[in-house]
């Protein structure tokens, strides 16, 4: 399997350097996924503005679908910094192998928008009518599934990433599961 190496600063465009900087000053260094999104002139900054645009979602409704998203495509470099995110927004360890496994039992909103992701992504976007039923029941909107669908796509975009480029996870691991998410 090809190597890819994850860039530095030094070794990607003017651009891209601007971007590096920005991201050093506010995460405190440059995740291994963005440097290497990186490696084409445009990717990086294309993504950060899809990630970064206004949504209808709550920071920890994002982080339910990160999780579920993460653990179906088995991404370890996403679940584990998304398990890091789902713990500053406030969720318990426990409560983020319950999201990963998209079987929540501490909150039916949260249940509903697990259950509705999972079935999204293991089905290619074709979740059951009930699942999709159950999440509207749940408060949320057509507006609310329309971001969640994009949230959806843009955690693709990540998990396929690594797990083509394989890149070092710079973020504490996440714990495994006891058993496997179906694909």
């Amino acid at each position: 399997m090809a190597t890819f190496n994850v860039p530095t600063r030094a070794t990607v465009s003017e651009n891209n350097q601007t971007i590096f900087d920005n991201l050093e000053k506010g995460l405190g260094f440059v995740p291994n996924i963005y440097a290497t999104l990186a490696l084409n002139e445009t990717a990086l900054p294309d993504y950060l503005a899809f990630q970064g645009r206004k949504t209808t979602l709550k920071a920890k409704e994002k982080e339910v679908v990160n999780l579920v998203v993460s653990q179906v495509n088995e991404c370890a470099y996403c679940l584990a910094a998304h398990t890091a995110m789902g713990k500053m927004n406030g969720y318990t360890d426990e409560q983020i192998i319950e999201i990963r496994r998209g079987e929540v039992n501490f909150d039916p909103k949260v249940a509903a928008l697990a259950t509705f992701t999972k079935e999204t992504t293991v089905n290619r976007g074709k979740p059951s009518a009930q699942a999709t039923d159950a999440l509207l029941a749940a408060g949320y909107t057509q507006a609310n599934v329309v971001d969640i669908l994009m949230l959806i796509g843009d955690k693709i975009v990540t998990n396929f990433l690594h797990g083509v480029t394989q890149v070092p996870v710079d973020f504490p691991a996440a714990a495994p599961l006891e058993e496997a998410v179906p694909a």
